[in-house]
């Protein structure tokens, strides 16, 4: 088995050089390496799809279900009143946001919980007058923080716990990770409070200049037969007296700017405008102006029977590195990109020629179809849509929270196990409608179960062809056999690789290593278990390594540097306090 292990160890490390450094889906990469390792035969097929039936995998999948009802519903929504206007202090407003977030989190994928949270903090934020940039972060971290904390908080706890239920023939309880879970996060809890005063940026500055802490920049063109033709831009209301910031105009191919309020605005005068998302909305509104996307591009929608959808750029996206008309934009997702904020600032020149990067936020004007059919697009992490014309069952919020309820208790007291109580959950919410077949096969997010899968495949190669132990001895020797300083080197191992890759890959790859550690040691698996759990789920320090940091990137108007002074400091207090914790909870012996 020789080769076999040397050609296992470079696979597993070709794949994490490719998901840290390349573009392409995490699927795709993961699912390219299990055919090579199928390939070249250190895999036989039954090896390969074991994931395929593994009920971890399948509980995931359906709990995406269950998910997508609690979402349909609109019941996350029945939180957000909670966000009191009354809140004045900033420790305050971040206390009062991250509970209701953490327990939502702890109960449905983290992800829905923070898109419907997003408009919500946005316009709390200014309403209390707390710059939006303290909140995100704290958004993003508290949904993080409360995946840690049940085993359904993440699907890779999730999977996890279904590996080690099947290898030891011991389940995990439905709270037991909230052992260190729940202390951890009330930790962090007092870390965030504390370091976000000197960490976490205060745009106060900019939201006085643009009114809003994420500003777009959006294009409006003079459309032929306006009534606007002819008239001064302060006789058009486009000043700074309207709450409206013209930057400048664009006329026969030479900008103009807009400094003197007496320019006569001509007809095909392309304006280039500054502000929040009220800004671009109210736009729109305006008789004579339209979107000089939509006068590029027309889409088959008419424009009364279109919506607005916000959505930020994901590192998978196909057009990074494109301009928007370059890339055919249009052509691609049938929506055109009226308005583009990136960190919150301004993007010189015209919308048209602006290159994607990753984080920037759109705003798209398209038909009300589009949320629903890139809900889980891997080229987008989709904010809101500000216009849907299809409202949620709001009668039906009530009964699937209780249905989600009654999961729960199935799961943690009566012994039903966490995959038939997911399983009647997802039957119960089918049968009452709080969620149709259509939109439960949406919900349904592929990417996360190849990844999955692919990974199970992975990990098996590594225990079959020794590439697991001999890894695991290399670890262990280095520190000596010391079962702490072990665990220690596995959780940040962990939350190294999570922080630039897949963090279901990371931990189903780290997982039979870390039997192999606990049996050439002769301690108990448990700790190191839960080792992997935390370290896959805590990822602060860059907006890449947990898809919540990405969703807040753009409308918290952060930099990338914003995340590593928070984050690099939370990441090793978690550290510090996994490897104190989680001994001391599972004991190694």
């Amino acid at each position: 088995m020789e080769w076999q292990m040397w050609f296992t160890i470079g696979s597993v490390v070709l794949m994490f050089v490719l998901l840290a450094r390349t573009r392409i889906g995490p699927e795709w990469i993961c699912l390219g390496i299990l055919t090579l390792l199928l390939t070249v035969g250190v895999l036989e097929p039954a090896e390969a799809v074991v994931g395929a039936s593994n009920k971890g995998m399948l509980t995931v999948a359906i709990l995406f279900i269950v998910a997508g009802a609690i979402q349909e519903t609109g019941a996350i929504r029945t939180i957000t009143p909670f966000l009191s206007n009354r809140t004045k202090s900033v420790p305050a407003a971040q206390l009062r946001l991250m509970l209701p977030v953490s327990v939502l989190s702890a109960f449905l994928n983290n992800t829905p919980v923070v898109a419907i949270f997003i408009p919500a903090v946005t316009a709390w934020a200014k309403k209390i007058k707390v710059p939006v940039s303290k909140l995100m972060i704290p958004l993003s971290y508290a949904a993080i923080l409360g995946g840690t904390c049940t085993v359904i908080g993440t699907s890779t706890n999730l999977v996890v716990s279904g590996i080690y239920e099947k290898t030891t023939g011991i389940s995990v309880p439905f709270f037991e990770i909230g052992k260190a879970g729940v202390p951890s996060a009330i930790i962090m809890y007092i870390v965030i409070l504390t370091l976000s005063r000197w960490l976490l940026p205060d745009r106060s500055s900019a939201l006085e200049q643009m009114g809003s802490p994420k500003e777009y920049t959006t294009e409006m063109i003079v459309s032929p037969q306006s009534n606007l033709i002819g008239k001064t831009i302060a006789q058009a209301g486009l000043t700074e007296e309207n709450e409206i910031n013209l930057i400048e105009i664009i006329r026969a191919g030479e900008a103009i700017p807009a400094i003197d309020s007496s320019i006569t605005l001509k007809e095909d005068d392309r304006l280039v405008f500054a502000g929040g998302i009220d800004l671009v909305s109210e736009l729109h509104k305006i008789k004579g102006l339209t979107p000089v996307m939509d006068r590029l591009f027309e889409i088959d929608t008419p424009r009364p029977d279109r919506c607005l959808v916000e959505a930020v750029v994901s590192k998978s996206n196909r057009l990074i590195g494109r301009s928007i008309v370059g890339g055919h934009f249009r052509q691609i997702y049938d929506a055109v990109v009226v308005a583009v904020s990136r960190g919150g600032s301004q993007i010189k020149g015209t919308i048209g020629n602006i290159v994607l990067r990753e984080g920037d936020t759109l705003l798209l004007e398209t038909h009300p179809s589009f949320y629903r059919r890139n809900r889980r697009s891997r080229d987008f992490h989709l904010i809101c849509q500000l216009e849907d014309s299809s409202a949620p069952r709001h009668n039906k919020a009530v009964l699937s929270i209780v249905v989600l309820l009654c999961m729960v208790f199935l799961a943690s007291f009566t012994g039903t196990g966490m995959f038939k109580a997911a399983a009647i959950a997802a039957a119960v919410l089918l049968i009452t409608r709080c969620i149709t077949p259509s939109q439960a096969m949406r919900s349904v997010d592929m990417q996360v179960l190849l990844v999955i899968i692919a990974a199970f495949g992975i990990g098996n190669a590594m225990e079959k062809t020794g590439a697991a132990e001999f890894i695991a001895s290399q670890m262990v020797g280095l520190v000596k056999g010391n079962p702490w300083l072990v665990l220690s080197m596995l959780y940040i191992t962990t939350s190294l690789l999570t922080e630039t890759v897949t963090n279901n890959a990371a931990a189903l790859i780290l997982f039979p290593i870390s039997m192999s550690m606990a049996g050439q040691m002769g301690v108990s698996q448990t700790p190191f278990v839960f080792a992997i759990m935390m370290g896959a789920s805590a990822s602060f320090a860059t907006p890449i390594g947990y898809q919540c940091n990405m969703m807040v990137y753009g409308p918290g108007g952060y930099r990338f540097s914003d995340f590593l002074k928070i984050g690099v400091p939370m990441n090793l207090i978690m550290w510090i306090l996994a490897s104190a914790l989680i001994p001391t909870i599972w004991p190694f012996k």
